[in-house]
């Protein structure tokens, strides 16, 4: 495969990867905080998370095999660390499947309810099932197949994106933009919601092992993905909230299907479904490579975990999905940053530049538990 190829390939599966469920949920924080709030949360954070991810690669880089988080925290950071890390990536990934599997399959339900009814199968709950069936028979496939799948599914997303924007461009007030219906309480609101939006470091492995051959591509491959998935947030943002103004809803579908009417929403569900689908496959491949590249599991055993934990969860009654990434965005995912700046400090050493990461994340998790129990 030429060098072109595999840049593509890897580029879509980490953008297809990161646009993810949170997607739809930051117009409607952004009516929450406004839009220049919300804009100087994304300028930040991105360059934060960015760097970050760019860290891991270095650390990816300088290490030798294909290890996932907690191999390399074990042998930067000793059995703490690797600890810290399993913890962290169990859960954080275990979290954002759960995630893709509540939204995912209120999405595929959507899509196909009407032409089967509701009562079809069982209900919402057949449809997750048939979402977690397909997801869960790619995740033991492999990255092979999931890559392949991950680009088409990328174009597919960019058609139906511009196919949204089209039919609703008429639609967009400007004015829209600027209504605000929060308060003061709502400031850091964005935070774990944009943190678990642009958050792709656990692929960042995966896109090394891609890479083969060409791995000083792979900071590149790492700096485009997250670019392109901040971009594609703000021009939803644009055309969501530009259509409904007060009217965004948290998931973001009422509120469009109330100005623009049902086509463009079952574009909206077919664009849902696709984000969704391509992280919870991706994911879940990710996680049952920690179990079995890390932990020396079974590939079956690995695979079983990875896949069915979160449909435990869900029938254990957790079907929240915005406490669900509120959770894993501000407080897992800050574990998993404040670890990888720790493994590059033990390759470059460059306090002067990390230390303000970590008090930057650590103020974020100490804000998010306080945020989350009061």
């Amino acid at each position: 495969m030429s060098n072109f190829k595999k840049i593509i390939y890897a580029v879509s599966t980490l953008s297809a990867t990161i646009i993810g469920v949170g997607l739809f949920a930051l117009p409607y924080i952004t009516l929450k905080v406004g839009i220049w709030v919300m804009s100087g949360y994304f300028i930040v954070l991105t360059f934060v998370v960015l760097l970050i991810h760019l860290l891991f690669a270095e650390v990816a880089l300088n290490t030798k095999d294909y290890l996932r988080m907690p191999g390399y925290a074990k042998i930067y950071l000793g059995r703490w660390g690797r600890g810290i890390s399993l913890m962290s990536a169990v859960v954080g990934l275990t979290g954002a499947l759960l995630a893709y599997l509540i939204v995912g399959g209120k999405f595929l339900e959507q899509l196909l309810a009407p032409y089967f009814g509701p009562s079809f199968g069982g209900g919402y709950e057949f449809y997750v099932l048939v979402y977690f069936a397909v997801g869960a028979l790619l995740v033991f496939w492999g990255i092979k197949a999931v890559s392949r799948i991950e680009f088409w599914a990328l174009i597919a997303f960019f058609a139906v994106l511009g196919l949204i924007f089209w039919q609703g461009w008429p639609a967009v007030d400007v004015s829209n933009l600027f209504v605000k219906r929060g308060g003061i309480k709502d400031f850091f609101l964005p935070y774990g919601a944009i943190l678990f939006a642009l958050w792709g470091a656990s692929l960042i492995p995966e896109i090394e092992e891609m890479l083969q051959g060409a791995k000083h591509l792979v900071k590149r491959v790492v700096s485009a993905s997250i670019l392109i998935s901040a971009a594609v947030y703000l021009v939803f943002i644009f055309l969501v909230l530009g259509i409904s103004g007060y009217l965004t809803s948290p998931e973001a579908v009422a509120g469009l299907k109330d100005r623009l009417g049902d086509g463009v929403v079952f574009l909206t569900i077919i664009f849902g479904l696709l984000t969704t689908f391509t992280s919870f496959i991706t994911l879940g491949l990710t996680l049952k490579k920690i179990f079995n590249y890390d932990l020396g599991f079974s590939r079956g055993f690995s695979w079983a975990f990875a896949c069915f934990a979160p449909l435990i969860l869900f029938f254990a009654g957790l079907k929240d999905f915005i406490k669900v990434i509120g959770f894993v965005g501000a407080v897992m995912l800050a574990v998993e940053g404040i670890l990888i700046i720790l493994m590059y400090n033990k390759i470059k050493k460059k306090w002067l530049l990390t230390l303000p990461l970590i008090l930057f994340l650590v103020a974020g998790i100490v804000y998010e538990i306080f945020y989350f129990v009061n």
